[in-house]
Protein backbone atom coordinates (compact mmCIF):
# COMPACT_ATOMS: atom_id res chain seq x y z
CA UNK A 1 0.00 0.00 0.00
CA UNK A 2 2.54 2.45 1.00
CA UNK A 3 3.94 2.67 -2.90
CA UNK A 4 0.77 4.19 -3.95
CA UNK A 5 1.39 7.02 -1.55
CA UNK A 6 4.85 7.62 -2.95
CA UNK A 7 3.17 7.54 -6.55
CA UNK A 8 1.33 10.43 -5.30
CA UNK A 9 4.03 12.40 -3.77
CA UNK A 10 5.97 12.09 -7.09
CA UNK A 11 3.40 13.26 -9.27
CA UNK A 12 2.82 15.94 -6.60
CA UNK A 13 6.23 17.17 -7.06
CA UNK A 14 6.34 17.10 -10.65
CA UNK A 15 3.25 19.49 -11.05
CA UNK A 16 4.79 21.77 -8.84
CA UNK A 17 7.73 21.91 -11.21
CA UNK A 18 6.17 22.18 -14.11
CA UNK A 19 3.16 24.98 -15.22
CA UNK A 20 2.78 23.33 -18.81
CA UNK A 21 1.10 19.88 -19.26
CA UNK A 22 3.19 18.05 -21.54
CA UNK A 23 1.47 15.84 -24.35
CA UNK A 24 2.03 11.93 -23.92
CA UNK A 25 3.62 10.36 -26.42
CA UNK A 26 1.49 7.43 -26.35
CA UNK A 27 -2.40 7.84 -26.43
CA UNK A 28 -3.75 7.13 -22.75
CA UNK A 29 -5.88 4.13 -22.24
CA UNK A 30 -9.84 4.73 -20.71
CA UNK A 31 -8.66 2.66 -17.70
CA UNK A 32 -5.71 4.95 -16.91
CA UNK A 33 -6.54 7.57 -13.95
CA UNK A 34 -5.62 10.63 -15.50
CA UNK A 35 -3.94 12.76 -12.32
CA UNK A 36 -3.23 15.73 -13.47
CA UNK A 37 -5.01 17.83 -10.61
CA UNK A 38 -2.95 18.72 -7.24
CA UNK A 39 -6.21 18.91 -5.48
CA UNK A 40 -7.10 15.36 -6.63
CA UNK A 41 -3.64 13.54 -6.07
CA UNK A 42 -3.46 15.28 -2.59
CA UNK A 43 -6.85 13.90 -1.86
CA UNK A 44 -5.81 10.67 -2.81
CA UNK A 45 -2.55 10.65 -0.91
CA UNK A 46 -4.66 11.84 1.84
CA UNK A 47 -7.27 8.85 1.91
CA UNK A 48 -3.76 6.44 0.92
CA UNK A 49 -2.20 7.32 4.05
CA UNK A 50 -5.58 7.06 6.28
CA UNK A 51 -6.39 4.01 4.82
CA UNK A 52 -2.62 2.52 5.53
CA UNK A 53 -3.23 4.00 9.02
CA UNK A 54 -6.28 2.30 9.75
CA UNK A 55 -4.79 -1.18 8.63
CA UNK A 56 -1.99 -0.66 10.44
CA UNK A 57 -4.15 -0.42 13.79
CA UNK A 58 -5.74 -3.51 13.01
CA UNK A 59 -3.22 -5.23 12.24
CA UNK A 60 -1.89 -4.65 15.64
CA UNK A 61 -5.07 -5.10 17.92
CA UNK A 62 -6.13 -8.23 15.92
CA UNK A 63 -2.55 -9.78 15.07
CA UNK A 64 -2.95 -10.27 11.51
CA UNK A 65 -0.49 -9.86 8.72
CA UNK A 66 -0.55 -6.35 7.49
CA UNK A 67 0.28 -7.63 4.32
CA UNK A 68 -2.76 -9.93 3.74
CA UNK A 69 -4.42 -6.75 4.95
CA UNK A 70 -2.95 -4.37 2.06
CA UNK A 71 -3.74 -6.99 -0.82
CA UNK A 72 -7.44 -7.28 0.20
CA UNK A 73 -7.53 -3.10 0.05
CA UNK A 74 -4.46 -2.56 -2.59
CA UNK A 75 -7.43 -1.44 -5.24
CA UNK A 76 -9.75 1.11 -2.65
CA UNK A 77 -11.27 3.94 -4.31
CA UNK A 78 -13.16 7.23 -3.18
CA UNK A 79 -16.30 7.20 -5.28
CA UNK A 80 -17.32 11.03 -5.43
CA UNK A 81 -21.01 10.13 -6.05
CA UNK A 82 -21.20 8.73 -2.69
CA UNK A 83 -20.37 11.64 -1.50
CA UNK A 84 -23.08 13.45 -3.09
CA UNK A 85 -25.77 10.92 -2.06
CA UNK A 86 -24.93 11.37 1.89
CA UNK A 87 -25.89 14.97 2.01
CA UNK A 88 -28.45 15.97 3.36
CA UNK A 89 -31.46 17.48 1.67
CA UNK A 90 -31.64 21.26 1.13
CA UNK A 91 -32.67 24.27 3.31
CA UNK A 92 -35.92 24.07 1.07
CA UNK A 93 -37.20 20.67 1.57
CA UNK A 94 -39.73 19.72 3.13
CA UNK A 95 -40.70 16.57 4.94
CA UNK A 96 -43.45 14.47 3.29
CA UNK A 97 -44.87 11.61 5.06
CA UNK A 98 -47.62 10.52 2.72
CA UNK A 99 -45.04 10.54 -0.63
CA UNK A 100 -43.11 8.51 1.71
CA UNK A 101 -45.30 6.24 2.77
CA UNK A 102 -46.76 5.79 -1.04
CA UNK A 103 -43.58 5.17 -2.32
CA UNK A 104 -43.26 1.88 0.28
CA UNK A 105 -47.27 0.84 0.83
CA UNK A 106 -47.79 0.47 -2.65
CA UNK A 107 -49.37 -2.74 -5.05
CA UNK A 108 -45.69 -4.17 -6.33
CA UNK A 109 -44.03 -4.40 -2.58
CA UNK A 110 -46.77 -5.60 -1.18
CA UNK A 111 -47.90 -8.38 -3.76
CA UNK A 112 -43.81 -9.34 -3.74
CA UNK A 113 -44.40 -9.19 -0.04
CA UNK A 114 -46.89 -12.30 -0.38
CA UNK A 115 -45.18 -14.17 -2.31
CA UNK A 116 -41.88 -13.75 -0.09
CA UNK A 117 -44.14 -15.13 2.62
CA UNK A 118 -45.64 -18.29 0.65
CA UNK A 119 -42.52 -19.31 -0.55
CA UNK A 120 -40.92 -19.05 3.25
CA UNK A 121 -43.92 -19.72 5.14
CA UNK A 122 -42.99 -22.37 7.05
CA UNK A 123 -39.69 -21.00 8.28
CA UNK A 124 -40.96 -17.53 8.86
CA UNK A 125 -43.71 -19.68 11.78
CA UNK A 126 -40.72 -21.01 13.06
CA UNK A 127 -39.20 -17.88 12.99
CA UNK A 128 -41.83 -16.13 14.72
CA UNK A 129 -42.15 -18.67 17.52
CA UNK A 130 -38.57 -19.08 18.49
CA UNK A 131 -38.16 -15.03 18.69
CA UNK A 132 -41.63 -13.41 18.96
CA UNK A 133 -41.10 -11.52 16.39
CA UNK A 134 -44.03 -11.60 14.11
CA UNK A 135 -43.54 -13.03 10.88
CA UNK A 136 -45.62 -9.79 8.89
CA UNK A 137 -42.91 -7.26 10.89
CA UNK A 138 -39.88 -9.60 9.53
CA UNK A 139 -41.55 -9.73 5.83
CA UNK A 140 -42.18 -5.76 5.85
CA UNK A 141 -38.94 -4.97 6.94
CA UNK A 142 -36.99 -6.81 4.18
CA UNK A 143 -39.63 -5.38 1.33
CA UNK A 144 -39.02 -2.20 2.28
CA UNK A 145 -35.22 -2.30 2.55
CA UNK A 146 -34.87 -4.22 -1.11
CA UNK A 147 -38.34 -5.91 -2.16
CA UNK A 148 -37.26 -9.32 -1.58
CA UNK A 149 -33.66 -8.84 -2.67
CA UNK A 150 -34.03 -6.92 -6.06
CA UNK A 151 -32.34 -3.38 -4.64
CA UNK A 152 -29.42 -4.13 -2.65
CA UNK A 153 -27.11 -1.76 -4.48
CA UNK A 154 -24.38 -1.92 -7.43
CA UNK A 155 -21.62 -0.29 -4.94
CA UNK A 156 -18.31 -2.12 -4.00
CA UNK A 157 -18.72 -1.83 -0.03
CA UNK A 158 -15.22 -1.63 0.83
CA UNK A 159 -15.14 1.47 -1.53
CA UNK A 160 -18.12 3.20 0.24
CA UNK A 161 -17.34 2.68 3.10
CA UNK A 162 -13.82 3.84 2.55
CA UNK A 163 -14.93 6.94 1.19
CA UNK A 164 -17.02 7.71 3.85
CA UNK A 165 -14.83 7.06 6.49
CA UNK A 166 -11.87 9.38 5.07
CA UNK A 167 -13.20 11.78 2.67
CA UNK A 168 -16.92 12.24 3.90
CA UNK A 169 -18.44 15.91 3.10
CA UNK A 170 -18.08 19.12 4.39
CA UNK A 171 -20.85 18.91 7.18
CA UNK A 172 -21.63 19.82 10.28
CA UNK A 173 -21.59 15.51 11.64
CA UNK A 174 -18.84 15.10 9.71
CA UNK A 175 -16.15 13.75 12.04
CA UNK A 176 -18.66 11.62 13.92
CA UNK A 177 -20.34 10.36 10.44
CA UNK A 178 -16.43 9.86 9.55
CA UNK A 179 -16.00 7.68 12.55
CA UNK A 180 -18.66 5.60 12.06
CA UNK A 181 -17.55 4.59 8.65
CA UNK A 182 -14.46 3.83 10.05
CA UNK A 183 -15.92 1.92 12.89
CA UNK A 184 -17.67 0.02 9.95
CA UNK A 185 -14.57 -0.40 7.77
CA UNK A 186 -13.10 -1.87 10.73
CA UNK A 187 -15.92 -4.53 11.17
CA UNK A 188 -16.40 -4.84 7.52
CA UNK A 189 -12.59 -6.06 7.36
CA UNK A 190 -13.12 -8.29 10.54
CA UNK A 191 -15.92 -9.71 8.98
CA UNK A 192 -14.44 -10.77 6.24
CA UNK A 193 -11.54 -11.88 7.66
CA UNK A 194 -13.33 -14.48 9.37
CA UNK A 195 -15.61 -15.38 6.96
CA UNK A 196 -12.39 -16.49 4.98
CA UNK A 197 -11.60 -18.93 7.88
CA UNK A 198 -9.31 -16.65 9.53
CA UNK A 199 -9.14 -16.64 13.61
CA UNK A 200 -9.19 -13.50 15.88
CA UNK A 201 -6.90 -12.57 17.00
CA UNK A 202 -4.81 -14.36 13.89
CA UNK A 203 -1.37 -14.88 15.99
CA UNK A 204 0.43 -13.31 12.64
CA UNK A 205 -0.75 -16.08 10.29
CA UNK A 206 -3.18 -16.15 7.35
CA UNK A 207 -2.88 -19.93 7.78
CA UNK A 208 -6.28 -21.42 6.69
CA UNK A 209 -7.30 -18.23 5.48
CA UNK A 210 -8.98 -18.35 2.09
CA UNK A 211 -7.85 -14.94 0.04
CA UNK A 212 -10.10 -15.34 -2.77
CA UNK A 213 -13.22 -15.36 -0.43
CA UNK A 214 -11.26 -12.56 1.76
CA UNK A 215 -10.96 -10.28 -1.42
CA UNK A 216 -14.68 -11.56 -2.79
CA UNK A 217 -16.01 -10.71 1.11
CA UNK A 218 -14.35 -6.97 0.65
CA UNK A 219 -15.41 -6.33 -2.98
CA UNK A 220 -19.41 -7.69 -2.35
CA UNK A 221 -21.73 -5.16 -3.55
CA UNK A 222 -23.76 -2.87 -1.12
CA UNK A 223 -26.11 0.27 -0.44
CA UNK A 224 -24.23 3.89 -0.88
CA UNK A 225 -24.07 3.89 2.98
CA UNK A 226 -22.51 0.27 2.86
CA UNK A 227 -25.85 -2.01 3.83
CA UNK A 228 -25.62 -5.71 2.82
CA UNK A 229 -27.86 -8.06 1.44
CA UNK A 230 -31.81 -8.64 1.53
CA UNK A 231 -32.07 -6.84 4.90
CA UNK A 232 -29.26 -4.40 4.26
CA UNK A 233 -27.45 -4.69 7.80
CA UNK A 234 -24.46 -2.90 8.39
CA UNK A 235 -21.22 -4.86 8.52
CA UNK A 236 -21.21 -4.16 12.63
CA UNK A 237 -25.11 -5.76 12.40
CA UNK A 238 -23.64 -8.63 10.63
CA UNK A 239 -20.99 -9.57 13.35
CA UNK A 240 -23.34 -8.92 16.16
CA UNK A 241 -27.27 -9.73 15.04
CA UNK A 242 -26.85 -11.74 12.23
CA UNK A 243 -27.66 -15.87 11.97
CA UNK A 244 -27.12 -18.64 9.92
CA UNK A 245 -30.85 -19.39 9.62
CA UNK A 246 -30.30 -22.62 6.73
CA UNK A 247 -27.63 -24.18 8.25
CA UNK A 248 -24.90 -24.09 5.95
CA UNK A 249 -22.30 -22.75 7.92
CA UNK A 250 -22.18 -19.23 6.59
CA UNK A 251 -24.39 -16.03 6.77
CA UNK A 252 -25.55 -14.83 3.53
CA UNK A 253 -27.76 -12.16 3.82
CA UNK A 254 -27.46 -11.72 -0.24
CA UNK A 255 -28.70 -15.15 -1.35
CA UNK A 256 -29.97 -16.92 1.93
CA UNK A 257 -34.06 -15.69 2.19
CA UNK A 258 -33.59 -17.92 5.68
CA UNK A 259 -30.54 -16.27 6.85
CA UNK A 260 -31.73 -12.82 6.28
CA UNK A 261 -35.48 -13.58 7.69
CA UNK A 262 -33.28 -14.99 11.07
CA UNK A 263 -30.87 -12.32 11.21
CA UNK A 264 -34.02 -9.51 10.83
CA UNK A 265 -35.86 -11.36 13.79
CA UNK A 266 -32.21 -11.59 15.95
CA UNK A 267 -31.64 -7.84 15.41
CA UNK A 268 -34.87 -7.11 16.67
CA UNK A 269 -35.15 -9.24 19.46
CA UNK A 270 -31.68 -8.26 20.57
CA UNK A 271 -33.24 -4.95 20.39
CA UNK A 272 -36.59 -4.88 23.09
CA UNK A 273 -39.19 -5.96 20.95
CA UNK A 274 -42.05 -7.20 22.90
CA UNK A 275 -44.00 -10.13 21.55
CA UNK A 276 -47.66 -9.91 21.53
CA UNK A 277 -47.53 -6.11 22.43
CA UNK A 278 -48.74 -3.20 20.04
CA UNK A 279 -46.18 -0.79 17.93
CA UNK A 280 -48.44 2.42 17.81
CA UNK A 281 -51.90 4.03 18.24
CA UNK A 282 -53.04 6.76 16.24
CA UNK A 283 -54.36 10.30 18.49
CA UNK A 284 -57.49 11.04 18.80
CA UNK A 285 -58.51 13.96 17.02
CA UNK A 286 -59.47 15.92 20.25
CA UNK A 287 -55.76 15.16 21.66
CA UNK A 288 -53.61 16.62 18.36
CA UNK A 289 -53.09 20.02 20.10
CA UNK A 290 -51.78 17.79 23.52
CA UNK A 291 -50.37 15.71 20.99
CA UNK A 292 -48.47 18.41 19.27
CA UNK A 293 -47.28 20.06 22.78
CA UNK A 294 -45.50 16.83 23.52
CA UNK A 295 -43.77 15.71 20.38
CA UNK A 296 -40.39 16.92 20.19
CA UNK A 297 -38.55 14.27 17.86
CA UNK A 298 -36.68 12.28 20.40
CA UNK A 299 -37.18 8.94 20.43
CA UNK A 300 -37.20 8.27 24.09
CA UNK A 301 -40.28 6.61 26.13
CA UNK A 302 -41.30 9.05 28.08
CA UNK A 303 -44.40 9.39 28.97
CA UNK A 304 -46.84 6.90 30.26
CA UNK A 305 -50.22 5.62 28.45
CA UNK A 306 -52.30 6.48 31.75
CA UNK A 307 -50.87 10.33 31.63
CA UNK A 308 -51.67 10.13 28.00
CA UNK A 309 -54.96 8.87 28.61
CA UNK A 310 -55.37 11.40 31.10
CA UNK A 311 -54.72 13.91 28.08
CA UNK A 312 -57.35 12.89 25.88
CA UNK A 313 -54.43 11.91 23.26
CA UNK A 314 -55.41 8.29 24.00
CA UNK A 315 -58.67 6.10 24.62
CA UNK A 316 -58.63 2.79 26.95
CA UNK A 317 -59.59 0.92 23.74
CA UNK A 318 -56.45 2.17 21.94
CA UNK A 319 -54.34 1.69 24.92
CA UNK A 320 -55.14 -1.62 24.91
CA UNK A 321 -56.05 -1.49 28.36
CA UNK A 322 -59.51 -3.79 28.25
CA UNK A 323 -57.66 -6.86 26.79
CA UNK A 324 -54.68 -6.62 29.77
CA UNK A 325 -51.85 -6.22 27.14
CA UNK A 326 -50.57 -2.75 27.97
CA UNK A 327 -50.56 -1.98 31.20
CA UNK A 328 -51.31 1.74 32.28
CA UNK A 329 -47.88 2.65 33.34
CA UNK A 330 -46.22 1.16 30.19
CA UNK A 331 -44.39 4.04 28.46
CA UNK A 332 -44.76 5.49 24.88
CA UNK A 333 -43.68 8.86 23.36
CA UNK A 334 -45.36 11.13 20.33
CA UNK A 335 -44.50 10.46 16.64
CA UNK A 336 -45.20 13.63 14.52
CA UNK A 337 -45.41 12.84 10.88
CA UNK A 338 -45.30 15.88 8.72
CA UNK A 339 -46.80 16.36 5.20
CA UNK A 340 -47.67 19.43 3.04
CA UNK A 341 -51.45 19.37 2.11
CA UNK A 342 -52.52 19.79 -1.39
CA UNK A 343 -52.44 23.59 -0.95
CA UNK A 344 -48.76 23.26 0.33
CA UNK A 345 -49.57 24.34 3.99
CA UNK A 346 -47.96 21.97 6.40
CA UNK A 347 -49.55 19.20 8.49
CA UNK A 348 -48.81 16.78 10.84
CA UNK A 349 -50.33 13.05 11.42
CA UNK A 350 -49.56 11.51 15.36
CA UNK A 351 -49.18 8.78 16.44
CA UNK A 352 -48.72 7.29 20.10
CA UNK A 353 -45.29 5.09 20.05
CA UNK A 354 -44.33 2.26 22.13
CA UNK A 355 -41.75 -0.26 22.61
CA UNK A 356 -41.61 -1.92 19.50
CA UNK A 357 -41.83 1.39 17.33
CA UNK A 358 -38.76 2.30 18.64
CA UNK A 359 -37.55 -0.95 18.11
CA UNK A 360 -38.37 -0.03 14.44
CA UNK A 361 -36.71 2.90 14.75
CA UNK A 362 -32.99 1.27 15.81
CA UNK A 363 -32.98 -0.69 12.67
CA UNK A 364 -33.65 2.72 10.99
CA UNK A 365 -33.74 5.41 12.85
CA UNK A 366 -36.83 7.60 11.29
CA UNK A 367 -40.15 7.82 12.57
CA UNK A 368 -41.28 7.37 8.55
CA UNK A 369 -39.85 4.35 8.28
CA UNK A 370 -40.78 2.70 11.27
CA UNK A 371 -44.38 3.52 10.72
CA UNK A 372 -44.25 2.50 7.07
CA UNK A 373 -42.99 -1.20 8.54
CA UNK A 374 -45.51 -1.15 10.97
CA UNK A 375 -48.70 -0.20 8.04
CA UNK A 376 -47.21 -2.73 5.52
CA UNK A 377 -46.76 -5.46 8.53
CA UNK A 378 -50.87 -4.85 8.42
CA UNK A 379 -51.64 -4.47 5.06
CA UNK A 380 -50.05 -8.22 5.20
CA UNK A 381 -52.45 -8.88 7.71
CA UNK A 382 -50.85 -7.58 11.03
CA UNK A 383 -53.01 -7.01 13.99
CA UNK A 384 -51.61 -3.60 15.76
CA UNK A 385 -52.86 -5.04 19.40
CA UNK A 386 -52.54 -6.73 22.53
CA UNK A 387 -51.75 -10.37 21.80
CA UNK A 388 -52.83 -12.18 25.35
CA UNK A 389 -51.97 -16.19 25.71
CA UNK A 390 -55.00 -18.57 25.83
CA UNK A 391 -53.76 -19.45 28.49
CA UNK A 392 -53.47 -16.23 30.43
CA UNK A 393 -56.91 -15.81 29.45
CA UNK A 394 -58.25 -19.15 31.04
CA UNK A 395 -56.31 -18.34 34.58
CA UNK A 396 -57.80 -14.87 34.19
CA UNK A 397 -61.58 -16.68 33.47
CA UNK A 398 -60.49 -19.47 36.22
CA UNK A 399 -59.63 -17.00 38.80
CA UNK A 400 -62.63 -15.33 38.37
CA UNK A 401 -64.64 -17.74 38.60
CA UNK A 402 -63.12 -18.98 41.89
CA UNK A 403 -63.50 -15.71 43.28
CA UNK A 404 -67.00 -15.39 42.52
CA UNK A 405 -67.36 -19.35 43.98
CA UNK A 406 -65.86 -18.04 47.26
CA UNK A 407 -68.07 -14.46 47.61
CA UNK A 408 -70.91 -17.04 46.90
CA UNK A 409 -69.93 -19.53 49.82
CA UNK A 410 -69.03 -17.00 52.08
CA UNK A 411 -72.54 -15.36 51.43
CA UNK A 412 -74.24 -18.49 52.07
CA UNK A 413 -72.52 -19.56 55.29
CA UNK A 414 -73.29 -15.83 56.21
CA UNK A 415 -77.03 -16.20 55.67
CA UNK A 416 -76.87 -20.07 57.40
CA UNK A 417 -75.36 -18.14 60.11
CA UNK A 418 -77.66 -15.80 60.43
CA UNK A 419 -81.05 -17.91 59.85
CA UNK A 420 -79.76 -20.27 63.07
Amino acid sequence: MNFRISLLLLILALAGCSSTPTQPTQPIQPHQPILNQTDDAVTEARFSQNLNELLGQISQNQEIPLSALEMGLLDAKTIPSIRKLVLPPSGTFKKNWLAYRKRFIEPVRLKAGKAFWDQNQAFLSQVEQDSGVPAEIIVAIIGIETIYGRQTGNFRVKDVLSTLAFSYPETPNKPAREQLFKDQLKELILLCWTEAGGKLPSKNSSQGVNSARFSSCLNQNSSYAGAIGLPQFMPGSIRNFAIDGDGDGRIDLKNSPKDAIASVASFMKKHGWQAGMPISFPVQVNGIEAAKQLADGEPQLKFTVQELIDKGILTKQQGDLQSGGVEPQSKAFIIDLPYPDKDGTDQVQYFVGLNNFLTIVQYNRSYFYAQSVAEFAEALGYKNQSAVPVESLSKNVGAKAATEKSKAKKSSQKKKAKST
